[in-house]
């Protein structure tokens, strides 16, 4: 029975790391899994808190810190290389229909966007090129190309 307990605690842990993905409640899962097999080899319940405590506090000192490790580098790599509608500020478009303060529409990296001037006294005419200076929204906020 101890054995069913263990493994049903080790799911709902993998379960729960799942949804959170804190990379902490699979390494106690593990540990619930080494208990529950501790278990089913007629361990006492005092030695299976042990393998339980040590199999938990093993994998949290092994691998928690190379997932760490990866994520922060993975964080760091992503700051550099802007992605999704940040990746498009600063590039430049073709404006396809007037631009000026209220409307307009204008040719992205080879996709049409809504765009209104950055500057309220500026407008632009169909082929010129403009600067994306915000994303707002799905409109893109646009001057004049230094």
């Amino acid at each position: 029975m101890a054995a069913i307990i263990w493994l049903a605690l080790g799911v709902v842990l993998a379960v729960a790391e799942a949804f959170s993905l804190s990379f902490v409640a699979i390494m106690v899962a593990a540990g619930a899994f080494a208990a529950a097999a501790a278990a089913a080899l007629g361990a006492p319940v005092w030695l299976q808190g042990i393998v339980f405590a040590l199999v938990t506090a093993a994998t949290l000192a092994a691998v928690r810190p190379m997932i760490v490790r990866y994520q922060r580098s993975s964080a760091e790599r992503s700051d550099h290389e802007p992605m999704g509608v940040a990746a498009l500020e600063g590039a430049d478009a073709m404006v396809l229909e007037s631009v000026d303060e209220h409307h307009g529409l204008v040719r992205i990296q080879g996709e049409e966007w809504t765009a209104r001037s950055f500057d309220a006294t500026q407008t632009f005419e169909p082929g010129e090129r403009v600067q994306i200076i915000k994303i707002k929204g799905a409109t893109a906020l646009v001057w004049r190309m230094p």
